[in-house]
């Protein structure tokens, strides 16, 4: 405030005149902040009766001012009519602004950046999809076993594991997946090439170093039936190993012999230089990384 009168800064005698009382009343609620009009509906209260009046199409669902423009992009919709072509690969979209998020995809373009990481996202919704992993946020949770997501899209994938549903299938060879991505995965094991068998599917001929047995779930592929049971745990959640201690589950039977080592205190890995026991590998190089950088580079780990 000005000291000299108490008036607010910038304010002067002369009289502000204008044209409408609508306007008028604006202004004048800047310096009461009266609002004395209120919606019977929901309590909000409005400076002048045009806003309220405005407001109630809230309540109402009336649209009475149409644009031909919006119209025309909305029946787009039912028509099919995609007017705009990436000139890159020739996919059509029915908006213009679909077709410049789309070109992102070819020149790499990353406009909105994760202030935490400085990881970059063509979209902006990505970027806030993404953000929830540092908050911690997820506000999708399966119903069935509570397991908790950051997207609507990631429960909807998990939801496979309870249905067992498997709507997507090779063209070449038949086998089921819960999802598209592990198709096209499980495909980029097996070449055209390969010939087919009397019935039209692919015969996966496993040679010398291909990997023949594929996740149903995801389509990773492993040269041993084994490790494509012990893998699909991470999709089932199965954990069939327990801590005989703590109780605590593990889906291998490695990683309760890494746990056990908590409560036995054995420490197996010890650092060449200064003695020092370490339970894990991955704790010796970190310590050798920071206590013994000058000796103990990464070079000399990858050899060792």
């Amino acid at each position: 405030k000005d000291a000299s009168d108490g008036r607010p800064a910038g304010h002067t005698n002369e009289t502000e005149r204008f044209f409408l009382e609508s306007d008028l009343q604006k202004h004048a609620a800047r310096h009461t902040r009266e609002k004395p009009y209120t919606c019977p509906l929901c309590g909000k209260s409005f400076v002048c009766q045009s806003q309220l009046d405005i407001h109630h199409n809230v309540h109402t669902g009336e649209r009475p001012f149409s644009c031909s423009c919006q119209l025309r992009i909305h029946e787009r919709v039912h028509t099919g009519e995609r007017p705009y072509q990436c000139t890159q690969c020739g996919k059509s979209f029915g908006q213009f602004s679909a077709l410049e998020l789309h070109q992102r995809v070819h020149t790499g373009e990353r406009p909105y950046t994760c202030p935490h990481c400085g990881k970059g996202f063509a979209q902006p919704n990505n970027l806030r999809v993404h953000l929830l992993i540092h908050t911690g946020e997820r506000r999708y949770r399966c119903t069935l076993c509570g397991k908790s997501f950051i997207s609507s899209s990631h429960l909807k994938r998990h939801r496979t594991v309870h249905t067992q549903e498997k709507p997507y299938s090779c063209s070449r060879c038949g086998q089921s997946f819960s999802q598209m991505c592990s198709v096209r995965r499980h495909r980029q094991h097996f070449p055209l090439s390969q010939p087919f068998s009397d019935s039209g599917q692919a015969q996966h001929r496993a040679g010398p170093k291909e990997r023949l047995f594929v996740c149903s779930y995801c389509g990773k592929a492993f040269n041993r039936p084994k490790k494509v049971e012990i893998h699909q745990r991470v999709h089932t959640g199965e954990k069939p190993f327990s801590c005989s201690t703590c109780g605590k589950m593990f889906s291998e039977a490695g990683n309760l012999r890494k746990h056990q080592r908590v409560h036995t205190g054995e420490k197996p890995y010890s650092c060449g230089m200064c003695g020092r026991g370490f339970a894990w590998i991955r704790n010796l190089k970190t310590h050798q990384q920071k206590s013994h950088p000058e000796i103990h580079t990464e070079e000399t780990w990858d050899q060792s």
